[in-house]
């Protein structure tokens, strides 16, 4: 199937539009006395990103099963976008913490970080995908060959390491990270079922090619 010619501005502004959104809600809220973010707006703002960035790496998991089953290969481009998507806003999400939060505070940082549980999980969520983010261009891609593969297989670290720092930085709402944890499953159960498929596909068939 061909790409349909809105697909690049969609996501781009699925990509683009969020991070602006939540920066001006946060100014309007605090200047002009709205209350976009509700009446905690550095709390609320800081999960978003955090939500934001679960979001983008369910768009970039979601695009090798989408390509199999509806055999869209023009997806497979965007992975990256997506990839890198989901560290901006890991990275954005750690930075409103450490700014805005708690003010740069270098001892709460450093009680946070060694200390609460929570925090450790998704600050190693964000270390992880640090290498990912730095390997993501071509040329990166060609230098390192196989060893680029095996790296990046990392990628199916993030999402465990960012639901289980979720779960545990949430009291009363559990449904938003209950259908994320749902949904990564799905998908990473998928690459499972599909990594085990071509395994045993290999394996029936390299007898008939050594005959050859």
């Amino acid at each position: 199937m061909r790409r349909p010619p809105w697909w690049p501005w969609a996501v781009w502004i699925f990509v683009l539009v969020p991070g602006p959104l939540v920066l001006t809600a946060l100014v309007s809220d605090f200047v002009l006395g709205t209350r976009w973010l509700g009446s905690n707006p550095v709390k609320e703002g800081e999960l978003l990103l955090g939500q934001w960035t679960i979001k983008y790496l369910v768009a970039a998991l979601a695009i090798t099963p989408v390509r199999y089953i509806l055999g869209w290969n023009w997806l497979q481009k965007y992975r990256r976008t997506f990839g890198l998507a989901a560290f901006f806003y890991g990275l954005t999400h750690f930075l409103w913490y450490a700014l805005v939060d708690i003010q740069l505070d270098s001892g709460q940082l450093a009680e946070d970080l060694t200390k609460r549980t929570y925090i450790i999980v998704g600050f190693t969520a964000l270390l992880v995908m640090l290498p990912l983010a730095l390997t993501s261009t071509r040329a990166a891609i060609a230098r390192l060959r196989h060893r680029w593969v095996a790296l990046h297989r990392l990628v199916y670290v993030v999402p465990v390491l960012g639901i289980v720092h979720w779960w545990m930085s949430v009291k009363a709402d559990v449904g938003p990270p209950a259908f994320y944890s749902a949904v990564f499953a799905l998908l990473l159960g998928w690459r499972w079922w599909h990594a085990r498929r071509e395994t045993s596909g290999h394996a029936t068939t390299s007898p008939t090619r050594s005959a050859a």
